[in-house]
């Protein structure tokens, strides 16, 4: 048995099941969940009839790099929305499809580390758990960097010890994060690369969230974006995760993609290849639909946005809830302790929301996410204005 296993820590929702577990929520009330960050907006009709049109694509074993139709959709989108030069983006070598970003964000760490080398994962804190998960796993220490709410809760990479940077081999970094919504500016990713050149480390730029934000005019950037600016258009050292789950609503499509540098793709590509992770041809078909029609995109902000504002106007008057840059949660400071908030909004109104310091790490003397709440506002806008006056009506009482 793998001896990191030991390693891993319970997963926010088995310790949010544990939370909960001696409540008696009142039945009158409808339970009402805004502690998964999975999609409810129905996925769009187009991309699951081409699942269904091209069914006939499970009579033969797809290969590792996707197909070239796919790869070229990947590339062109990859160029249109992070507007890079179009003779820098080659759908052969910078473009890998991927089982969504979960499965690829694991396996990269499990690639890309020297486990010879006393190596450390960098990365932010609160956290996606799959970036510490994937750091054990893969023999490496995770170096949590604490997001705070007073630098907007992005990292201070500043404050990191050249130390720490130097037995750095991959920087995690998600933009627009989970669970702040915080976006990392292009200077800031541009500081990263070039820490990044000064200490030989690979940034691994979850961007699973990019296509949703509040400001239809000011869309996150990217890392290859802000790579290119520099005009570094091999993306040496850039790597940048993609997936359809939240742009599209299709969470269960699983399909995504890796981009970039163009030899950690070759050497991915080559891992991949004997970890038999082949995406099926009905999916890449519908993949290729999804990534090539933005009409869907559009309304699928819109829909959030109305939310956004639907239920930060009702918490106002009772809890700090500030529109995000990106995403799809709300990241709320408790009156009380998370974990208290949590439990007994639970009992008192059957709405479920995730305490900070579950998707957190005891760092640096502190837990950042503690004393805040993460509400995914991912149900229909009238249950998530139901949530919200719920959630009112339980803070009133403290």
């Amino acid at each position: 048995m793998n001896p990191d296993l030991k390693k891993l820590q319970p997963y926010p929702f088995e310790k949010l099941a544990a939370l909960k577990s001696d409540c008696t929520p009142p039945t009158a009330l409808e339970h009402i969940a805004l502690s998964i960050g999975e999609p409810k907006h129905p996925t769009p009709a187009f991309i699951s009839k081409a699942v269904i049109n091209h069914i006939d694509g499970l009579t033969r074993y797809p290969l590792t790099r996707g197909s070239d139709e796919l790869r070229q959709t990947i590339a062109s989108w990859l160029i249109r929305r992070f507007k890079l030069a179009e003779d820098t983006i080659d759908s052969q070598r910078h473009v890998l499809p991927v089982n969504g970003t979960r499965e690829a964000l694991f396996a990269f760490a499990q690639c890309m580390i020297d486990r010879q080398a006393n190596p450390t994962i960098v990365m932010p804190n609160p956290f996606y758990q799959i970036y510490e998960g994937a750091a054990y796993l893969a023999g490496a220490t995770p170096y949590f960097l604490n997001t705070l709410a007073d630098n907007h809760f992005i990292p201070d990479f500043d404050q990191v010890e050249a130390e720490v940077w130097e037995r750095c081999q991959i920087l995690y970094i998600c933009t627009p994060g989970n669970p702040t919504g915080a976006v990392i500016d292009i200077p800031t990713l541009q500081q990263l690369i070039t820490l990044a050149d000064k200490h030989d480390f690979i940034i691994a730029s979850d961007e699973c969230y990019s296509e949703l934000y509040t400001d239809e005019a000011q869309p996150p950037p990217g890392l290859l974006e802000a790579a290119a600016l520099m005009g570094r258009h091999d993306y040496h050292r850039c790597i940048v995760f993609h997936s359809l789950s939240k742009r599209s609503n299709a969470p269960g499509l699983r399909s995504g993609f890796v981009a970039g540098d163009a030899d950690i793709i070759k050497q991915f590509l080559l891992y991949r290849t004997y970890h038999g992770c082949a995406m099926p041809p009905p999916t890449q078909m519908a993949s290729i639909q999804a990534w090539s029609d933005e009409s869907h995109v559009i309304e699928n902000r819109q829909l959030y946005r109305e939310k956004f504002t639907a239920v930060i106007d009702i918490l106002a008057p009772v809890l700090e809830a500030e529109l995000p840059a990106g995403a799809f949660y709300l990241w709320v400071k408790t009156p009380v302790p998370d974990t208290q908030f949590a439990h007994d909004l639970f009992a008192q109104q059957h709405v479920t929301v995730l305490p900070g310091s579950y998707l957190s790490r005891q760092a640096h003397g502190i837990n950042p996410g503690q004393n805040w709440v993460r509400m995914a506002l991912v149900a229909g806008l009238d249950e998530c204005v139901t949530a919200a006056n719920r959630i009112k009506n339980y803070t009133e009482t403290l």
